[in-house]
């Protein structure tokens, strides 16, 4: 007699996941990544606050220059006047000459220095949302410091682990210079585009890095190290042929089209192709000196000499100690053999920044998109219990109100 066993039943094809089922899975991963990153730069923004209230310089400064009637109204100055200029304005690219000017300064200042996206982004914000200039470029600075958190914390999570991009995403919250990440200023915009461009070149979204970077030459034009590092790793890509050939070459075309276009566009409205260059060194000072000032700054300040071009003393100093930073961490980088995105990505900001005439006190914001360098420290803190990484995080947080802040926007000229 022949049994027959009964049959189990297949098992229901397994349902995608619906879009309730991916939010909770993102804010289950990234939410740890938002607090950590929201709650310190809420500590540092409070204590850079309270230091301008109390110390209460800016109520005796223009606004355009560091002053205002609160002290958020700091936060919009500077470089921030100008941003709120272009997005109400636009631009009318011209050279100016000072009549009779003599020396390094010897064009009016004009806003096709400042680039093109944040102005745009703050527009688009403040239609949208009815908010004023000011607003509305806080919102679009804020928004994108915690997706350039998102981003480090991924890059960062892909070569070291989830506790190791925690304490990356923490440490872009207390970095010297972090006082502009939510202030109307472009930094926050740039470090997030960089920081995913990158994290797409080392997950093979070609498409996606060539876009981001193309948006990023539409906001800084250190841009340029990001427009070689994704060049150098399509390259690499291209002699290893690993993701064939069009996406690579794709993504290398358009990656330099945002820089090239917005230059192309300044200097054929104001009749000078060279023009955007020729504005910066004139009306501002900044050029590539191959150096120069970098090391005279370098080799003045530690003996209390400050007689070199545009001294901030304190910030000056704290701008050292972020150079000499930067100096003990790129070795540290090499030595973990990273993708070579975020090799060239580094060294070529270092170069660019250090290599120009500029407020040497600026250092510090401009070394901002030099992410990678928290690998190296985020792999050592991932040995510290959560509790002391962020107890030592929260330290920093609190101090950054002066050394990220204050120093910057009231000692200094941001």
């Amino acid at each position: 007699m022949t049994t027959t066993l009964p049959r189990t039943p297949a098992p229901a094809p397994a349902r995608p996941a619906g879009l309730r089922e991916r939010l909770h899975a993102a804010a289950r991963h990234h939410g740890p990544v938002l607090a950590l990153y929201g709650v310190l730069k809420l500590i540092g923004f409070a204590s850079f606050m309270y230091l301008l209230d109390s110390a209460g310089d800016f109520r005796t400064k223009h606004p355009r220059f560091g002053g205002g009637a609160h002290a958020w109204d700091v936060l919009a100055t500077w470089d921030g006047w100008w941003y709120q200029q272009i997005a109400v304005h636009g631009y009318d690219p011209k050279l100016v000459h000072i009549p009779g000017a003599t020396g390094l300064i010897t064009l009016e200042g004009n806003s096709a220095a400042f680039f093109p996206l944040y102005p745009a982004l703050m527009r688009m914000t403040s239609a949208v949302t009815g908010l004023g200039p000011y607003g509305a470029g806080i919102v679009v600075s804020v928004l994108a410091s915690f997706a350039a958190a998102l981003g480090i914390y991924a890059v960062t999570e892909r070569l070291g682990g989830r506790r190791a991009g925690l304490a990356a995403a923490g440490l872009w919250a207390v970095w010297p210079g972090s006082g502009v990440e939510w202030a109307v200023y472009s930094d926050s915009l740039y470090v997030a585009l960089a920081a995913w461009a990158c994290y797409a070149v080392m997950t093979r979204r070609w498409l996606t890095a060539g876009v981001l970077t193309f948006a990023a030459g539409l906001n800084r034009p250190t841009a340029a190290a990001l427009i070689a590092a994704l060049g150098v790793a399509a390259l690499c890509a291209l002699r290893d042929r690993r993701d064939g050939v069009v996406r690579p070459l794709l993504a290398m075309a358009l990656a330099p089209l945002g820089l090239l276009g917005y230059l192309g566009w300044v200097g054929h409205r104001m009749g000078d192709y060279g023009g955007y260059f020729k504005l910066q060194s004139g009306a501002w000072a900044h050029s590539f000196d191959y150096g120069k000032q970098t090391f005279d700054v370098l080799t003045s300040v530690p003996v209390g000499h400050f007689t070199y071009l545009s001294a901030w003393p304190f910030a000056d100093v704290i701008g050292v100690g972020v150079v000499l930073l930067a100096f003990t961490l790129v070795p540290l980088l090499l030595r973990l053999r990273p993708p070579a995105v975020l090799v060239v990505h580094t060294v070529l900001t270092l170069v660019l920044v250090l290599g120009s005439q500029q407020i040497f006190a600026n250092v510090s914001r401009y070394l901002l998109p030099c992410f990678p360098l928290f690998v190296p420290l985020a792999l050592a803190m991932r040995r510290l219990s959560l509790r002391m990484q962020c107890t030592v995080l929260g330290i920093a947080a609190l101090a950054s109100g002066s050394y990220a802040g204050y120093a910057l926007f009231e000692l200094g000229v941001p």
